[in-house]
């Protein structure tokens, strides 16, 4: 190589994407802790879109701060309440507003058992018992009746996030969603069949490039250092 020239990327560069221009940088972050206060005991309906809860405010603020002095070109959310007011808490700092893209909002586990109803009454005991059995084996969505597909989930995901980064060639996105949201992306990039083979933390960081030719390349997972702060950790 002449003295002075650039270097051209090799195999590794290009398989991991780095030092390889036009890449998407696609930072995921998974909302706050939300309030529940046992409302999974109640009917359905009163626990899919619950806010953040006091700690999750704070763990929205902290991450918010911690994208406070890097660039980020684009915000968007999941429309249900704790993944949009985590992603705000980053985008005001850029004088931003999230964009909401209805398929990042979480896989809708019982979304057919009547809203008024609680899943225990409704499935009996011994079955729920089962399921979560099942789940602590299998980790697949498919394992709840009354619930959205493993397939359906994780097509309507991957399309969502494909999308926004057909429309983002070479820019750092912020994706403010769910953790079966962030997980059934990177699974279909590493290509695990596992729904759930990770456990995202609440506010945690996960970061996927995205290049040319479909090139996706899973660069950290599940950072929460900003979290790790004087005032006392705040993860999970």
């Amino acid at each position: 190589m002449a003295d002075g020239a650039a270097r051209q990327p090799g195999v590794f560069d290009q398989a991991f994407l780095t030092g390889v221009e036009g890449v998407t940088e696609l930072t995921f972050v998974r909302h706050g802790e939300q309030l529940v206060n046992d409302a999974r005991q109640g009917p359905v309906g009163e626990w899919i879109d619950p806010p953040l809860s006091e700690r999750g405010v704070q763990q929205a603020r902290l991450v918010g701060e911690r994208f406070s002095t890097d660039m980020v070109d684009v915000v968007y959310a999941s429309p249900l309440k704790r993944a949009f007011d985590t992603g705000y808490q980053i985008a005001r700092h850029h004088r931003l507003q999230p964009i909401v893209i209805d398929d990042l909002r979480e896989v809708e586990v019982f979304r057919d058992v009547p809203a008024g109803e609680r899943v225990q009454d409704f499935l009996g005991h011994d079955l729920l018992a089962g399921i979560h059995e099942r789940m602590l084996r299998e980790r697949k969505w498919d394992v709840y009746p009354y619930s959205e597909s493993s397939f359906g989930f994780r097509k309507r995901t991957v399309n969502a996030i494909e999308a926004i980064i057909a429309a983002n060639e070479g820019k750092r996105v912020v994706v403010a969603c769910h953790g079966g949201v962030i997980n059934a992306y990177v699974a279909h990039i590493i290509g695990t069949e596992m729904d759930m083979f990770f456990r995202p933390a609440h506010t945690s960081v996960s970061v996927v490039y995205a290049g040319n030719g479909g090139v996706r390349a899973l660069q950290s997972l599940n950072d929460v250092t900003h979290l790790l702060v004087a005032e006392g950790a705040l993860s999970w």
